[in-house]
């Protein structure tokens, strides 16, 4: 039988996380937890796939704000979408509020089933700007073979995210073998309503609930009703969600990726905005954490296979 997570570095990172595995699940182990008791949650932007030069779905959101301009000669006036139009960073900054109230409006105004379906058409055709690739090929390689690890342990897994649950139950099972019903995720408003006849959930403006930093321990305990003994994520948005994991009675595992391979991917932590690594890799030193660094744990980054649609 082949060795788990080939793609994975021999060394202290790899070893934490087969040591956990084994300790949890061998029986007779003073650190064993029973199967309903394996909780794993994965944040996904940065953590399961790539996240540079913003995260993925936002870019399907300005490319769809994009698609709706015809309809909107309105928006011309909008200094934001000027700004976008124009690539002006600067502006963009300055008018992220109206930016926002502008990708919430392109972004709903259809049924949950439109804008699947404008989800499944934008991953079927857009690249990654830098990188040439289909979105859904910028899967970290190492995380799918931790899954399968972890799948094969007796974990149920998780995905627990500062995206929204609609655009990632698309994809994610074909990407990574997880069921949409196991994404926590930001909610969107939802009205129920009769379009031609027939019931639907109609997409309106606007958040219910934000599962990002504070907010990821909330969903958790609203969606799952246990507290998870594995969390793995990638920035200061998950270090809320790592102290609720690993900050109960039992035996518990904590990781955090580094993104510090330029060369095969991107290299940032402390300064990147949304996706800083800073407050919670001060604090992995003194709560066990594991810091995982893409350079030097990884063998490999992404799979050379084609990825598979969802």
């Amino acid at each position: 039988m082949s060795a788990p997570l080939p793609s994975w570095r021999d060394g202290a990172v790899r070893n934490a996380i087969l040591k956990f595995v084994n300790d949890v699940t061998r029986d007779g182990s003073p650190s064993y937890v029973p199967p309903e008791a394996r909780i794993a949650v994965f944040d996904n932007d940065g953590t399961l796939w790539s996240e540079r030069p913003m995260p993925f779905q936002l870019i399907f959101m300005i490319d769809q704000l994009k698609a709706a301009a015809p309809q909107h000669p309105e928006w011309k006036r909008n200094p934001a979408f000027k700004a976008l139009m124009a690539n002006d960073a600067a502006a963009l900054a300055r008018n992220e509020t109206a930016l926002l109230q502008l990708l919430e409006v392109a972004n709903s105004g259809m049924t949950t089933d439109q804008y699947d379906q404008s989800i499944r058409q934008w991953l079927a055709s857009a690249r990654h700007p830098a990188l040439d690739r289909p979105y859904t090929s910028l899967v970290y390689q190492p995380q799918l073979e931790l899954l399968d690890f972890l799948r094969a342990n007796g974990f149920q897994i998780w995905i627990v995210s500062g995206g929204t649950a609609e655009f990632m139950r698309v994809w994610v099972t074909a990407a990574y073998g997880i069921a949409p019903e196991q994404v926590v995720g930001t909610q969107e408003k939802l009205k129920y309503v009769w379009r031609d006849g027939k019931p639907a959930l109609y997409r309106e403006p606007g958040i219910e609930f934000n599962d990002d930093g504070a907010g990821k321990p909330v969903g958790i305990f609203r969606a799952i009703g246990r507290r998870p003994i594995l969390a793995f994520g990638n920035s200061d948005g998950d270090r809320e969600m790592l102290e609720y994991a690993t900050g109960g009675a039992g035996p518990s595992l904590g990781l955090l990726l580094h993104h510090d391979d330029a060369g095969r991917e991107f290299a940032y932590d402390r300064h990147a905005g949304s996706a800083s690594l800073d407050k919670a890799w001060d604090e992995a030193a003194a709560r066990g954490w594991v810091v995982v660094s893409m350079k030097q744990d990884w063998k490999a980054v992404f799979s050379a296979a084609p990825a598979r649609s969802p």
